[in-house]
C-alpha cells in the first residue's frame, strides 16, 4: 500500500439494506387540509389542531377531557354501564364481535365517557363522545349513561356540557337505540326546569340521531371550525334530491349563518370560552378567566 493510499480515507462500502434503522411508524402526519407535514407530539401538545392552517383533527373523548377539565377533582359517571346485544343482531359480523373489537381499538367499553369537575373551578359534568367507537354511535348505553351525567347535574346543581362525535343511532340495536333521542332530550328537560345550563359543542362530526335528539337543544350552541353536522350526510341528500349542494353545506360556518348554532370557537379557545359563557349563566365569577 502506497503512502498516498494510508493518507486517503477508506472507501465508504454501501449498507446493507436490511441492517438500516426503520422509522417508527406514527412519527409525523400530514394535514389534510393543508398538507404540512407535522409531528405528532407537537400536534397533540396543540390539542390536535394543525399549527399551519388550524385544520381540527378529530380527538379521542379523553383526550379532550383531559384538556377541557381542571387537573382536580374528576370523576367517572356511569362507567358500570355496559352493552348487551339484546337483539343478537348479526349483519356481516355480530355486535358482540364489533364491540369487542372497538374496546380493543380504543379501551373504551361504549362511545361516550362521562365525567365530572370543574372549569376554571366552575363546577361541571361532561359528556364526551369517542367516535373511534363504533363511528361514535348511540346505543341504549350512550343514553343511560348521558341520564346519568344529566341526573349527577341534576343533584349536583351544576350546569351539563356535551361533546358531539358521533355519526347517530347505532343501528345494530334498533328502536332501543331510537329510543335514546326521546330518553336524553326528556332528561334535558328536566335539567332546565331545574334552571341549569346546558352547554353543546358540536364537533366534526355530528350527524343523524344525536343532532335530531339533543344536540341542537343546548342553552348555547357552540361549533368547532368546518365540523359537518347535520342529519343525513350530503351525498345521501345530493342522490335523493338530486341537486348539486352549495359550497360548505353542513359545516358549520354555514350553518351559523343560518342560525342553527351560536357561535364557532376554536378547540383552544374552547375552556376559556365555555367558562366565561358558564360564569355569565350562573352569574357568578369564574377563577383566572378572562
Amino acid at each position: 500500500m502506497s503512502w498516498l493510499e494510508k493518507l486517503l480515507p477508506a472507501k465508504i462500502a454501501p449498507s446493507d439494506p436490511s441492517e438500516r434503522r426503520q422509522m417508527p411508524e406514527g412519527l409525523w402526519i400530514k394535514c389534510p387540509s393543508c398538507e404540512t407535514v407535522l409531528y405528532n407530539t407537537d400536534l397533540e401538545h396543540n390539542q390536535n389542531v394543525c399549527p399551519s392552517c388550524g385544520h381540527h383533527h378529530r380527538i379521542g373523548a379523553r383526550a379532550r377531557l383531559d384538556a377541557f377539565l381542571d387537573a382536580e377533582g374528576r370523576y367517572e359517571v356511569g362507567q358500570e354501564v355496559l352493552p348487551v346485544d339484546a337483539l343478537k343482531f348479526k349483519d356481516s359480523r355480530k355486535y358482540p364481535e364489533r364491540l369487542k373489537e372497538a374496546l380493543e381499538n380504543t379501551g373504551e367499553t361504549d362511545a361516550l365517557v362521562v365525567m365530572g369537575g370543574s372549569v376554571h373551578s366552575i363546577n361541571v359534568v361532561v359528556a364526551c363522545f369517542e367516535f373511534d367507537f363504533m363511528g361514535g354511535s348511540m346505543g341504549s348505553v350512550v343514553g343511560e349513561r348521558f341520564v346519568r351525567g344529566v341526573e349527577t347535574a341534576i343533584e349536583q346543581k351544576v350546569p351539563f356540557i356535551c361533546f358531539t362525535a358521533t355519526g347517530g343511532a347505532r343501528m345494530q340495536e334498533g328502536l332501543l337505540s331510537l329510543m335514546q333521542m326521546a330518553k336524553t332530550n326528556a332528561s334535558l328537560t328536566r335539567l332546565a326546569k331545574k334552571g341549569l345550563p346546558y352547554i353543546s359543542v358540536l364537533t366534526d362530526p355530528t350527524m343523524g340521531g344525536v343532532s335530531a335528539g339533543f344536540a341542537f337543544v343546548g342553552d348555547v350552541v357552540i361549533a368547532e371550525p368546518k365540523a359537518l353536522i347535520g342529519f343525513a350526510g350530503p351525498r345521501v341528500i345530493e342522490s335523493t334530491v338530486r341537486v348539486t349542494l352549495p359550497e360548505g353545506f353542513q359545516r358549520a360556518e354555514f350553518l351559523q349563518t343560518k342560525g342553527a348554532i351560536d357561535f364557532i370557537c376554536d378547540r383552544r379557545e374552547l375552556r376559556k370560552t365555555v367558562a366565561n359563557t358558564l360564569a355569565m349563566l350562573l352569574r357568578q365569577p369564574a377563577d383566572a378567566v378572562v
